[in-house]
């Protein structure tokens, strides 16, 4: 597995509990199990919910599902 598909799949997995649609920044962060503490780690990559929330726009909201949330984020990150 790639480090992309890795933090890819550890973000849906951190939004397994998160009620869709999200429609805040602040309710993003709410969702993962530890808040903006929430890290995802793949090899030498480690990025916590909360800087992974700078990548995101306030037209990307709402999110209507995890995969939506973890596409975006790996995407913009350059993973």
């Amino acid at each position: 597995m790639s480090i992309k598909e890795d933090i890819h799949s550890q973000i849906i997995s951190g939004l397994a509990n998160a009620t869709f649609p999200i429609e805040t920044p602040e309710k993003l962060l709410a969702s993962f199990p530890a808040g903006a503490e929430t890290t995802c780690k793949s090899g030498d990559v480690s990025v916590t919910a909360g800087e992974a929330g700078t990548l995101l726009k306030e037209s990307d909201f709402p999110f209507k599902s995890a995969k939506e949330v973890a596409d975006i984020i790996v995407e913009r990150a350059g993973l």
